[in-house]
């Protein structure tokens, strides 16, 4: 499905642990002309509570996209992507690791977990939110996600 296409607002779900990047992050979908509602969840263990709809989560909407950073408390990024992949009702929602590790071995493990995506956060600002962007538009535009 193309959700400009279909005029769907979409849901992502950003799991970030810094304030700074959540604002950042915010702030450029803020920018940007495609409607979508951007869920946060700070820790690897509200991700998914978020993502199985549990405890202060059973309403939400299940995301169309996950930004994920790989360094969080509680649970890491990497246990989290390995549930989701693992997982029979999540396993084809879009996961992009956006982290400011730049580890050839976190590339390759992630990869090897079917991360569909991997972006090291640049740390200028303007980089940045054309980053974040060019996610929404090349997921949303371009993209043919199935309809779920």
């Amino acid at each position: 499905m193309n959700f400009i296409e279909k005029g769907k607002s979409i849901d992502i779900l950003l799991v970030e642990d810094n304030p700074g990047d959540v604002r950042l992050t915010q702030e450029a979908f803020k920018s940007n002309k495609i409607t979508n509602n951007l869920h946060v969840v700070k820790n690897g263990i509200d991700a998914m509570a978020f993502l199985k709809r549990e405890n202060d989560f059973a309403d939400v909407p299940r995301p169309d996209l996950i930004l994920l950073d790989l360094n969080l408390p509680k649970k890491d990024g990497r246990e989290v992507l390995a549930e989701v992949k693992d997982d029979e009702d999540l396993k084809n929602i879009p996961v992009v690791i956006l982290t400011t590790s730049s580890s050839e071995e976190d590339i390759i493990n992630t990869y090897g977990l079917h991360a569909n995506c991997y972006i090291t956060k640049p740390v200028d600002l303007d980089q940045f939110i054309t980053v974040v962007q060019s996610i929404q538009n090349f997921w949303f535009t371009v993209v043919k996600l199935p309809s779920i």
